[in-house]
């Protein structure tokens, strides 16, 4: 057992993460699990016969007794964890201990544990994204209005709005919101069907007896509670650990693309938004003046590696030869944890950004000042159209001017592209000079974004409540 920092100990197992996501994946916690589970067997076993309630009622006293020193003193010799726990489990129970995991295989345990601890984490999970979604449509409304530069191959394009930019992101995390829901809901476990899943082991325990096969797996898994697959092998079927994966993975890319722009608008020669800086945070050891983003670069770091999990998910499904391998045991007890609480973690840290997101709007004023006339062009070429003139010729003429006014900018010099389009007579055969200059007011040119940010923000809320 290492509970000691002289050796190796994974970040996730006090870095990142929630305290309540780390519960859920503790050793503790999962033979816990494994302990009710043996209690729902014997309590379903009563009726044939097989166990009494009073030793039903001796093991659930003992539930939350895990001993892992025990437990791994006994697994360094026999080589099995779950038989190591049975034997902890017995040792405590006196009358009981003998007909714990009567008729079951391991994976009746481990797999149905495993079922509900995903269940567990998933909603934790959602409960964080309903958090996240709420503290981005407040920001949303708030900046529905605000004019900003958009950018197009991290070019300056034409004018969008800081809340309709929000939006977008807001529409990604609403998709995978609902995911998450679809994924919560169709959890299911192994059921107790044995070794191969046919439920031979049960069948023959229950042969002599009164009891109904179908029914006494219902009245386990009832206990459990939790539904059980239709059919399984050894094992639950490894697509729904694929079908977790990809919803938290879902997740993650929302998030990291939020995060990489987040990133890219903090850098100074783009300056509009930032994530928040602590009065006493050190942004470099080298370097006193920076204000790097580190917490938006941590959901990008931890993004890269919960997509990577999905592969190894996809892996362990297709490999799952005939009726199971093991060789996806070693990999589920790292893949599963760190890809939750990776996602917990970058999903607090994502709200705690968006609660307290920097926005400069000086600098995003500047910024339209520099850039803005030239996404107004596009309303000048409009109204030429309208006004009969050739649209390609049109757009040629504006190109020219355009790519001038830029190398003037380049330049350090002021933006002059409204003054030459005024002047320019192949323009004014169309459009008089005050028409020209008011259209080159970018100010407005917003399209419906303000509505649609709005719009965007009353729906997620919706989706929240229902």
């Amino acid at each position: 057992m290492n509970d000691s920092f002289e050796q190796f100990q994974s970040p996730f197992s006090w870095r990142y993460g929630s305290a309540e996501m780390r519960r859920i994946w503790s050793e503790v916690y999962k033979r816990q699990l494994w302990r009710r589970l043996w209690v729902a067997l014997a309590e379903a076993q009563i009726p044939a016969g097989f166990v009494t309630p009073a030793q039903v009622a001796e093991l659930r006293a003992h539930v939350d007794e895990v001993d892992m020193t025990q437990a791994h003193a006994i697994e360094a010799e026999i080589h099995h964890d779950l038989m190591a726990e049975v034997r902890v489990f017995a040792s405590q129970c006196p009358t009981a201990g003998g007909i714990i995991h009567l008729g079951a295989t391991s994976m009746d345990i481990e797999d149905n544990a495993d079922a509900l601890r995903l269940r567990e984490s998933l909603a934790l999970i959602i409960e964080a994204m309903r958090k996240l979604l709420a503290t981005l449509s407040a920001q949303v409304e708030i900046y529905a209005d605000t004019p900003c530069m958009a950018y197009t191959h991290i070019q300056p394009a034409e004018i969008t709005t800081v809340g309709y930019r929000l939006a977008q992101y807001t529409q990604d995390l609403l998709v995978d919101f609902g995911e998450l829901q679809r994924v919560h809901a169709d959890i299911r476990g192994k059921g107790f069907t044995g070794a191969v899943g046919t439920s031979a082991s049960y069948r023959e325990l229950m042969s002599g007896t009164h009891l109904i096969l179908s029914h006494f797996q219902q009245r386990v898994m009832q206990s459990a509670g939790i539904e059980a697959f239709a059919v399984s092998t050894q094992t639950y079927p490894r697509k729904q650990d694929w079908r977790v994966l990809t919803a938290l993975a879902g997740v993650a890319s929302s998030l990291y693309k939020f995060a990489l722009d987040l990133r890219i608008l903090q850098s100074p020669p783009f300056g509009e938004m930032a994530e928040p800086f602590g009065a006493k945070q050190v942004g470099s050891s080298a370097m006193p003046f920076k204000r790097n983003p580190i917490n938006a670069e941590k959901i990008c770091s931890l993004g890269r590696l919960v997509v990577s999990q999905v592969q190894v998910a996809w892996e362990n499904a297709s490999h799952s030869i005939l009726e199971r391998t093991l060789d996806d045991s070693a990999n589920r007890r790292t893949m599963l944890p760190e890809a939750f609480l990776a996602v917990d973690e970058m999903i607090a840290v994502a709200t705690r950004i968006i609660k307290n997101l920097r926005v400069d709007e000086a600098t995003i004023a500047r910024n339209l000042a520099i850039y803005g006339r030239f996404s107004a062009v596009e309303r000048v070429l409009m109204a030429l159209g309208k006004a009969g003139a050739n649209r390609q010729e049109m757009h040629e003429v504006l190109r020219e001017h355009s790519l001038v006014a830029w190398s003037a900018i380049s330049q350090g010099a002021a933006n002059p592209l409204v003054d030459q389009l005024a002047e320019d007579e192949r323009l004014l055969q169309y459009l008089p000079a005050d028409t020209i200059r008011q259209l080159m007011d970018y100010s407005t040119y917003v399209g419906d974004a303000p509505l649609r940010a709005k719009q965007m923000a009353k729906q997620t809320l919706d989706a929240l409540v229902e």
